[in-house]
C-alpha cells in the first residue's frame, strides 16, 4: 500500500507563490521518480514537473522558470515551488509516484486545488 499525502493548495493574486509538498509513505521501496501533474476544468491531465532519484529535473515549457520542483530523499517528500503564478495556473495539482521494483508502477494524490485571482 502506498499513501502520498498533499499539502499547500490555496488562493493566492496574481505573481504570487505557493509551495506544494508531497509526501509519500507505505511501500515505497524502489522510487524512480516523483513529480506533478495538474488538471484544469474541461482539460487533460498534464504534466508540470517531475524529478527522478538521480535528481534529473523535468518541466513543461509552460512552468519554466517559475517553479521549481525539489525532492528529499530521506523524508520521500516531493516539492513545487510556484512562483509568479499567472491566470492560467489554476488547477487541481496531483502528486505522482513512480517506482521501479518488480516491475513499475505508478501512484497518484488526492489532488490539491490551485486558484489564482487576478
Amino acid at each position: 500500500q502506498v499513501q502520498l499525502v498533499e499539502r499547500g493548495g490555496g488562493l493566492v493574486q496574481a505573481g504570487g507563490s505557493l509551495r506544494l509538498s508531497c509526501a509519500a509513505s507505505g511501500r515505497i521501496s524502489g522510487i524512480k521518480r516523483m513529480g506533478w501533474y495538474r488538471q484544469a476544468p474541461g482539460k487533460q491531465r498534464e504534466l508540470v514537473a517531475t524529478v527522478t532519484s538521480g535528481g534529473s529535473t523535468n518541466y513543461a515549457d509552460s512552468v519554466k522558470g517559475r517553479f521549481t520542483i525539489s525532492r528529499d530523499n530521506a523524508k520521500n517528500t516531493v516539492y513545487l515551488q510556484m512562483n509568479s503564478l499567472k491566470p492560467e495556473d489554476p488547477a487541481v495539482y496531483y502528486c505522482n509516484l513512480l517506482i521501479s521494483w518488480l516491475g513499475e508502477y505508478t501512484y497518484w494524490g488526492q489532488g490539491t486545488q490551485v486558484t489564482v485571482s487576478s
